[in-house]
Formats: structure tokens, sequence, C-alpha cells
């Protein structure tokens, strides 16, 4: 599988991306508004004050005279603490003021300001320029009224207003992250719940997904469905093979050791019942073979579905020993039952269990030299313990770790022919018990005990 990036990842950059853009706008937006108001201000009241001064303007025998009033430069004062400057020039005579202050970069008609920005005496100000005619129809004179303040005040408030702006883009930032990353999550939601119903499932529940999902993933659950329902009807199938492939596999294979076995007794001729017993051996190795691949199978299917059956283990390991007898005689190998008859139940699956036992003792016989013991044990303590010992050729140097492992034989196995399934099959069916098993050697190189222990 090529995983190409999270989706809740993408979608939540992608909002935080949008948010991002949209609080830069914001910020941009907000700070202009607002500068431009300031600055709207501060001309309306400059404007007032030439307004007023101008207002203030009187002509006798056609001379111009001013009596400054206190109002028109004090409310500048409420705005800030910016320095003022005023200059009123009577047709084009500096009547009052700072003289050297710039003229209007137009000269202004009644009723319509002029307004200027520029540098004076260290300071950026700005400044209003306003005409009015003083004077009678016959004695009138044009008077220019320019009104200037430094803008200490407003770029103050600039970065008053910057730092508002900057202060409320990060919180709506933050925010629309936070929405973002809530947004993502809820869209997302369906399918974490559709992959929770999914996970809680079991390897073999392949039920059709029932949960609510919306319109865009529809047609994947549809599909999902649509390839667990195939793949129900196959591991069906699988199944139904793997019984059917048992049980014609083996039966034949005890018919005809049956019939061997027939004809090994009516046969009196050394050379003839040597060859007839070769000849069983070799039906005993091919039906342990083929039925060690199948008991994998088996265990491989069954190991997430077990059963839960009450056992008595005394009984399915007697059953065990009875049923692997006769291969035991045909090398004079005798099973010794060391446990009575007082039942060690278990809640377990009967026929993965037998297939344990059975592979654990089918092991001990086919490495046991001719004319020996095995001993088969049933105790119960702490943990329910199922021991098979036997007098056979051991492991070896063989690394134990790894004897459980599928195909892993001992390093001493010689010539006899093996699969490298038993203890791994045993070991499966323990472990899917809740259990496991334990081999110990004989320090001496011979002999080994395969313990299958269970939990109470």
């Amino acid at each position: 599988m090529k995983v190409q990036g999270s989706i809740r990842r993408r979608l939540f950059f992608q909002l935080a991306g949008i948010a991002a853009l949209l609080s830069m706008t914001f910020f941009f937006t907000l700070r202009e508004v607002a500068e431009r108001t300031a600055e709207g201000t501060q001309d309306s009241i400059i404007a007032a004050s030439a307004t007023a001064i101008a207002d203030s303007l009187r002509s006798d025998d056609g001379e111009v005279s001013l009596e400054l009033p206190y109002s028109a430069l004090s409310m500048l004062g409420t705005v800030s603490e910016d320095r003022v400057f005023y200059h009123v020039v009577v047709s084009g005579k500096s009547l009052t003021g700072y003289s050297d202050l710039p003229p209007p970069s137009s000269v202004p008609r009644p009723g319509f300001p002029v307004f200027g920005t520029f540098n004076y005496r260290g300071d950026q100000v700005r400044s209003v320029s306003v005409m009015r005619p003083v004077g009678s129809a016959a004695q009138s004179a044009n008077v220019i009224v320019t009104v200037a303040q430094t803008r200490l005040g407003l770029e103050a408030t600039s970065r008053r207003i910057t730092t508002t702006a900057t202060g409320v883009g990060v919180g709506f930032f933050l925010l629309a992250t936070a929405l973002s990353l809530w947004a993502a999550s809820s869209a997302l939601a369906p399918i974490d719940r559709m992959t929770a119903a999914v996970t809680r499932r079991g390897p073999k529940d392949l039920r059709p997904v029932t949960a609510e999902t919306p319109t865009e993933l529809a047609p994947l659950v549809e599909a999902l469905n649509s390839f667990m329902a195939r793949l129900r009807t196959s591991l069906g199938r699988s199944e139904d093979f793997i019984a059917e492939a048992a049980h014609r596999v083996r039966t034949p294979l005890a018919t005809v050791r049956t019939q061997a076995e027939i004809t090994h007794r009516k046969l009196n001729k050394p050379e003839h019942k040597k060859a007839i017993r070769e000849m069983i051996r070799a039906i005993d190795e091919s039906a342990r073979s083929a039925g060690q691949m199948l008991d994998h199978a088996m265990v491989t299917f069954r190991a997430d579905s077990l059963a839960q059956d009450k056992l008595d283990m005394v009984t399915l390991l007697a059953e065990t020993c009875d049923r692997l007898g006769p291969t035991a005689d045909l090398k004079d190998i005798t099973i010794h039952r060391a446990f009575g008859h007082d039942p060690i139940y278990f809640q377990g699956d009967g026929i993965l269990l037998q297939a344990a036992l059975q592979n654990i003792l089918d092991n001990a016989i086919k490495y046991s030299p001719e004319d020996s013991d095995i001993t088969a044990t049933a105790e119960i303590g702490d943990t329910i313990r199922l021991s098979i010992t036997d007098q056979g050729r051991g492991f070896g140097e063989t690394d134990m770790t790894r004897v459980t492992t599928r195909y892993q034989r001992g390093a001493n196995v010689g010539d006899i022919v093996g699969s490298g399934l038993g203890l791994t099959i045993a070991d499966e069916v323990a472990r899917a018990h809740g259990g496991g098993i334990e081999i110990i050697q004989n320090p001496e190189g011979t002999g080994t005990c395969v313990c299958l222990f269970l939990p109470r």
C-alpha cells in the first residue's frame, strides 16, 4: 500500500491557508479604513479651525484685522499634543502667523479647502487652506487662512490601530485555525467511525459494513462490502476444501495401510514381511506429512474463531495415544500413560487441541529409536500441562528459540523425513488458547520433553 499524505492534514492546511489569507486581508483592510478614518477626523478638525479663524477676520476701511479666537486652536489640542501652525495671507501679503509656512499647492476657492502634507521644521505636518473674501464688494480682499498640525498624534494613532489590527488578525487566524482543525476532523469523522467499526472485527468477521456514511463514501463502502462478500465465499470454499481433502487423503491411506498390515500377517518369508513393513512405514510417513499440512491449514483457518467446548484433556490425551498406538507398535515403542482417570476440564477447540497433541506425540514416535519408551503425562497446577517425553535423539545444537518456526527442523534430524510443521502447529494452537509449548532437552543430549500448557 502506497500512502500519499494525510487527507486530514491536507484539508487542515488548506483551510488554515484560507484562514491566513482572510486574516491578512482583514488586517490590511482594517488598518486602511482606520487610518483613513483617523486622517479624515484630523482633516475635519483642522478645517474647522481654519474656518473659525477665517470667520474672525474683520475689515475696517479696507484694512483686514484678526482677533485670533482661542477656540480656533484649542480644538486642535483636544486631538493630541501635536504642534499647530497657522498663517493668514491677505491679497498675497502676510497678515499674521508663521510666514514661512508653505502655501497651498493650489489656490483654494470659497467653500473648497485645499489639503496638503509636507515636512515643516523637522516634522511632517498636515495642512488645510481656506479662502474667504473679506470686506465690502467695493473693497473686498481675498484672505487665505492656512492651518497646519504635526502628524505625531496621527502616527501614534496609526501604530495603535496597527497593533489592534494585528491582534485582531492573529486572533481571527487562531480562531479560524481551530475551526479548520475541527472542520477537518468533523469532515473525516465518518471515515474514522467506519475504520473503527471494521478494526474491531475479527479476521473472519466479513459482514457488510452498515455504518452511516456520507454520500461521497457510499461507492467505497459498496465496493468494500462486495469485496468482503467475495472473500467470505472464497474462505468458505477453502475451509470446505481442506476438510474434504483431509478426508479424501487420510481415508485411502488408512485403507492401504490396513491392507498392508493384513498382507504382512499372512506372509511367511522374512524378506517379504520386511518389504511390507517398509511399505507401511512409507504409508505412515506420507499420511503424517499430508496430515500435518492439512492440520496447519486448519489451524490457520480456525485459530481466530475458536470453538469453546468443555473438554476433558485427560480423555483427549488418551484418545491421542490410542490413535497413534499402531504407529508406535511398528517401531516397538511403548507409550506409557502417566495420568489417572480424573478429568481435567478446559474450555477450547477440541479439533485443534487434538491436532496439537497428535503432532507432538507423532514427532516423539518419529524421532525415537526402536524398542524405546514414550511417556505421556497430564497434570494440573497453576496451568494445565500435557507432556510427551521420549528417548529420542533430541535437537542437537539447534537454536531452541526457532524450533517452533514454520519448516524449521532440528540440526540432527539426519535421514528422517519431516515437514517441519509439527511443533509449529502445536505452538500456534496453544497460543490461540492463551498458552504455549515448552521444550526441555535431556542434558545428555538424548530425549526430549515437549510440554503443552494451557491456562486454567
